[in-house]
């Protein structure tokens, strides 16, 4: 049995699944032994002690180099073979021919099939970006596996939409001439995916796997930080492959340090025709400016803003964005940064609540959640590099600290270094980007001053998600039309087990690709179409 058809009614599932938008998941998201058998955990977690102070067993022809650093302090040393640039890139242009003429269903197949060995390797996965990027285990479990696998499913799904919209062949007649046309699903070239520190499989598998269904070699090149989770990425991928009789240089890891880094180079090379890129603006900048032979999918830096106008349910309104502010210490794309609050308060179902005593709440919330330290590092994991917290350190300086940042200490990991979230109320310098546990409090003079605010910085600076808190109707009706304007995908009065910060893969699109924060949006029909292009021939048909 082929491996299409091994997986054709997941396929066919998944495909009814980014039409009806509902709630459906192939991949269940609880760790439990219940759900995966007692066995799974251990055993994941036995496979990857394994692979510590190893050669990881990808090939490669240069030198070995151990380049992660685990924020938790956890002793990696995983050693990968090194490839030089010009090397990857000429075994992904050789593996293209084959890759390409295998067609659309057998390479479908073949991705549907590494994403069922991911699966059985999910713990293993797990410990990895748990180890990696310091996300709290439950969430590097559900992130950086079955979310994660959701999300490369949709990602294939769509790309199977795509290439076959179309019929294959067709016989064309016109007044009495008979042609045979044939339409080729050609892949645009080799392929790069730029891996982040914080989130490698979860950000990188959609386009990984957009790009390899639909015929592109990938060469892989994870963060220096977060190595691990993508070389056992390619590691599967280049098995199955094998398997299938196919060229295993299809997918290649290129691994690099932060000293001596390869991305440019790969990513201006002409026979790179697909770049997927998550991480700072400036770099997804510099990929889209100059290396202009390709197709770059990039999500950047936004600043993503919460609109307080009014609500019905003040302790679950401060409890929900405490969550998501406190939520792996505000390291997501998705974290809510700009509080926007009228200067006069807010009406509340208790009656009305200053400005101050809105930003009390939240205060008091995150508070409240972070106050047992071996329970508040489950939720906000470890920071993962000095970096943010530098920006801790700046954010200081730009307004009055309501809520300063604490350290904790982690019960398991003595060298992790956590920090709580930060809440300054400031009258400027929220225009940008503050990776990392650092909220603004911004006292406006009105819902509508809020919302210029709202459209003057995400219209500049973009945004990945953005909330509003009201009980009008008509507060609601223009922040969604506002939000429409600048291109970011609104959340209405969440107050209960749902945060802004959090999708759901085959409902929820992250990011639109409609303002600055990013080009592209995972997963919608354009996010794959751009991938391939279809090259038809015609001949005459053979007499009768």
């Amino acid at each position: 049995m082929s491996f299409f058809a091994t997986h054709e009614e997941l396929l066919d599932r998944a495909q009814r699944a980014i039409a009806e938008r509902v709630y459906w998941s192939a991949y269940p998201e609880s760790p439990s032994p219940k759900v995966w058998g007692e066995a799974a955990a251990p055993d994941g977690k036995a496979a990857f002690e394994a692979l510590l102070g190893q050669d990881f067993p990808l090939p490669g022809s240069g030198a070995r180099i151990a380049p992660e650093k685990s924020p938790f302090g956890i002793d990696l040393d995983v050693r990968y073979a090194t490839t030089p640039a010009a090397e990857l890139i000429a075994n992904a242009s050789a593996a293209l021919p084959a890759w390409r003429d295998a067609g659309a269903q057998t390479r479908t197949g073949v991705g549907l099939e590494i994403l069922d060995r991911l699966k059985g390797r999910v713990f293993e996965l797990a410990n990895a970006v748990h180890a990696t990027t310091g996300q709290p285990f439950v969430m590097a479990f559900q992130a950086g596996g079955p979310h994660a696998l959701d999300r490369a499913l949709e990602a294939i799904a769509y790309a199977y939409v795509e290439m076959t919209r179309q019929a294959p062949t067709a016989t064309w007649e016109k007044r009495g001439e008979v042609f045979t046309k044939t339409f080729h699903v050609v892949p645009r070239g080799v392929a790069l995916v730029i891996g982040c520190n914080t989130f490698p499989t979860w950000n990188s598998w959609p386009g990984f796997f957009a790009s390899l269904v639909t015929g592109n070699p990938v060469v892989v090149k994870p963060h220096p930080r977060a190595v691990l989770p993508l070389a056992i990425t390619v590691q599967i991928a280049r098995e199955v492959l094998a398997e299938a009789g196919l060229p295993e240089d299809v997918v290649q890891l290129a691994v690099d340090t932060r000293e001596a880094p390869i991305a440019s180079e790969l990513a201006l090379d002409p026979a790179v025709k697909i770049i997927d890129f998550t991480g700072s603006t400036a770099y997804g900048e510099w990929l889209e400016a100059n290396a202009r032979q390709a197709q770059v999918y990039t999500e950047k830096a936004g600043v993503n803003t919460v609109i307080v106008d009014s609500t019905d349910d003040f302790a679950g309104m401060c409890r929900n964005l405490a969550f998501s502010l406190t939520l792996y210490s505000g390291q997501m794309c998705t974290t809510p940064q700009n509080l926007l609050i009228p200067a006069g308060g807010v009406p509340t179902e208790t009656g009305p609540k200053s400005f101050d005593e809105v930003v009390a709440g939240i205060k008091g919330a995150v508070e409240a959640i972070t106050a047992d330290p071996a329970k508040a590092v489950e939720l906000t994991g470890a920071v993962v590099n000095e970096a943010v917290l530098d920006r801790i350190d700046a954010a200081r300086a730009l307004g009055d600290v309501v809520l300063d940042s604490r350290p904790l200490d982690h019960p398991a990991y003595a060298e992790a270094t956590v920090r709580t979230p930060m809440i300054v109320s400031v009258k400027d310098g929220y225009d940008t980007e503050c990776f990392g546990p650092v909220a603004f409090a911004i006292a406006t003079a009105s819902t509508e001053d809020s919302l210029t605010i709202f459209r003057k910085t995400v219209g500049a600076k973009g945004a990945i998600t953005a909330a509003v808190y009201s009980t009008s109707e008509a507060v609601l009706d223009e922040v969604e039309l506002a939000a429409q304007e600048v291109g970011v995908h609104l959340s209405e009065n969440l107050t209960g087990g749902v945060f802004v910060n959090q999708s759901a893969a085959f409902s929820d699109f992250h990011a639109s690709g409609a303002n600055a924060a990013a080009n592209a949006s995972l997963t919608d029909g354009a996010y794959v179409a751009g991938r391939f292009r279809i090259v038809q021939s015609r001949r005459p048909a053979p007499a009768a």
